[in-house]
């Protein structure tokens, strides 16, 4: 593989100018492979949590949001990419072009490491464009490197979709269906009288097209106390409630997030979900369930992602992005035996086909103040 020519006088860079902050989305959610971790709302609530926000903007419009966390005591700082840059519809080589001019343009700010785990599938030839530059693998920040997708690609309607699902996971949709639970839904974005098989959630809680009101925050209250229980079941960290939170309700008062609960027919919550949308994708992010309501209510989740599959095919988006489950340190698919085998093959019984991606990488540019730069984060100060 030739290297990449040098991106000097290619492509300016500069710092976003308060009207370029405006249609932000445009450029780095509502593209293809846009992500809500481009987004306004993730770069100004990371902010609030402690990170530094810089929005970054090539001569041609293009937009990177670039997360920073300076280092204590030594100065300089590292640098995170959420998901950036995203593709866009763009070559694999002019996304990897963009990345050395970002990364080359933040060195010249005092950016000692950068690192990027753009979504771009392992296919493109992405990997060895940017490791051919100075980037190279590292471990994952998400959860996972590699997803599962399900294409919804509007030629097929919902009944032919479910009839492509494995027959164990059609009975068990059937099964909560008989059993009357029902999905409620809270998206900004929804139209209350589609047929989506979808319920609203109550007045009280959410205004449909005006936004959520300040009560929708008891419901992501009541999904973190779900997921808290369901991280200890399963062994995972949790991030703190009040980040959370603040991210839970921004993201879906900017349209991002859309967060479902599945309920008994006694109201009852029986568990929930949040997905993002971004990219012409729906993509699953968090879920938790009641494990103790299992036997009563087969399928609860089963039926809440067929639900989400209607929301998604009523508002014309191509793919339902069921994440990945694939094993740290060896970031493949899961096969028998190993813990994430369950949750792969529910994933799969969908008919969701394997997406390899390119993965996380970092390009050092001051090793010695790197280094320093991660022994004094793990200091005590003061």
């Amino acid at each position: 593989m030739p290297p990449l020519p040098t991106t000097d006088g290619m492509m300016e860079i500069h710092e976003a100018k308060p009207d370029e902050l405006r249609d932000w989305d445009g450029h780095t959610v509502d593209v293809p492979g846009g992500n809500v971790y481009q987004s306004l709302a993730w770069g100004e609530h990371r902010r609030r949590v402690g990170w530094r926000a810089r929005y970054l903007v090539f001569d041609d419009g293009f937009r990177l949001l670039s997360l920073e966390r300076p280092w204590k005591v030594i100065g300089g700082a590292g640098a995170y990419l959420s998901r950036g840059p995203v593709s866009a519809g763009e070559p694999a080589r002019l996304t990897a072009d963009r990345l050395v001019a970002a990364s080359e343009f933040l060195r010249d700010q005092g950016i000692d490491v950068v690192s990027s785990d753009a979504e771009i599938e392992a296919s493109t030839g992405y990997q060895p464009l940017i490791e051919a530059a100075g980037f190279h693998q590292i471990e994952e920040v998400q959860p996972s490197r590699h997803r599962l997708a399900l294409d919804l690609d509007g030629q097929r309607d919902g009944a032919a979709i479910f009839r492509e699902f494995a027959q164990t996971l059609r009975q068990r949709i059937r099964a909560a269906e008989r059993t009357g639970l029902r999905v409620v839904a809270w998206d900004v974005r929804r139209d209350p009288s589609a047929d989506d098989g979808l319920e609203s959630p109550p007045p009280s809680e959410f205004t449909p097209f005006g936004g959520p009101t300040l009560s929708s925050e008891p419901a992501f209250g009541r999904f973190y106390d779900l997921m808290r229980v369901t991280a200890e079941r399963r062994h995972f960290a949790l991030g703190p409630r009040d980040a959370f939170l603040d991210w839970a309700t921004a993201g879906l008062a900017a349209g991002h997030i859309v967060h479902f609960e599945v309920r008994s027919p006694d109201e009852d919550l029986l568990g929930g979900a949040t997905f993002y949308r971004h990219g012409g994708r729906l993509t699953y992010s968090h879920s938790g369930d009641r494990a103790e309501l299992r036997r009563s209510y087969p399928g609860a989740i089963a039926f809440l992602l067929w639900r989400a599959i209607g929301l998604a095919m009523s508002q014309g988006i191509e793919e339902l992005d069921l994440a990945g489950v694939d094993i740290p340190g060896k970031r493949r698919a899961p096969v028998e035996g190993e813990e994430m085998y369950g949750l792969y093959s529910f994933k799969r019984f969908f008919g969701s086909r394997w997406v390899e991606l390119t993965g996380n990488h970092e390009r050092v540019f001051r090793p010695v103040r790197y280094a320093l730069g991660r022994v004094a984060g793990r200091l005590p100060i003061g």
